[in-house]
């Protein structure tokens, strides 16, 4: 792992292509249902802006020392794109789940619920700077994603999908099988970095945390201030590859059923 980011930073701008590409393969289907379309769009979106103008909230890190790159304009955006696309991942378990099994719905909804629970937690942490609650935040997304592949699971075992149903059904399993243990190693780097922090828990007011999210950047290209080799798979994953594939590949799988 190298010790300096800034090329791997700059090559994270390829990305964003990707992400446009696959906006305007989405425009270009004849009919897709709305609840997986748009929450798909608003995840690409974003997703493009976040490679881009990358950044970390712990300590306001940035890679351009630039308003779009503020961390509050940031957290505001993905508020929206996090909610978005658990919505559409909840929405396919309930389409999936033609035996109506009242246990599953209520699973897939509470995914939902708890992407909520998950951002109050993560501005809590923003605008308090708390460290700790970024574990809580994660470890959230550690529920939504072992409710996921647990739900699959059972549908994939006890019900007679269609190929497309399948196959979104094992893309779930398979994401749980490599996401669940690497999201318990992050939640141990997190735990780590709470009980290091120094700064004091709450030591600010939500005042003082707004204004430097809107204001403060770093700007950083070392790998320790990007989370290392844990913080770059998560933002290569998340922003630039494997949740924007995905997320597209349920709404054509969906429009094409």
């Amino acid at each position: 792992m190298p010790a300096d980011f800034k090329h791997l930073l700059w090559l994270l701008k390829l990305g964003a292509l990707l992400n446009l590409y696959l906006i305007g393969s989405l425009w270009l289907l004849p009919a897709v249902d709305p609840q997986v379309l748009i929450p798909g769009l608003i995840l690409l979106a974003v997703s493009a802006f976040r490679c881009l103008f990358p950044n970390r909230y712990l300590d306001n890190v940035v890679f351009h020392d630039s308003p779009l790159s503020s961390i509050l304009l940031t957290r505001i955006l993905a508020t929206f794109s996090e909610v978005a696309y658990i919505y559409q991942f909840a929405y396919v378990i309930r389409v999936l789940n033609f035996d109506s099994f009242s246990w599953i719905d209520g699973l897939s909804w509470l995914m939902v619920v708890q992407v909520v629970i998950s951002q109050g937690f993560v501005w809590a942490a923003i605008l308090l700077k708390r460290l700790d609650l970024y574990f809580y935040e994660e470890a959230g997304w550690f529920f939504i994603f072992a409710a996921n592949t647990t739900a699959s699971a059972f549908l994939y075992a006890t019900t007679a999908p269609s190929i497309t149903g399948a196959g979104l059904l094992q893309l779930n399993l398979l994401f749980g099988a490599g996401y669940l243990p690497w999201q318990i190693l992050h939640l141990r780097s997190l735990r780590i970095e709470a009980r290091a922090d120094t700064g004091g828990k709450g030591s600010a007011s939500w005042q003082e945390g707004l204004t430097d999210a809107l204001r403060q950047r770093r700007p950083r290209t070392d790998a320790k201030s990007w989370g290392g080799g844990i913080g770059l798979t998560w933002m290569i994953a998340y922003w630039a590859s494997l949740i924007p594939l995905w997320v597209h590949h349920i709404a054509t799988s969906i429009a094409k059923a």
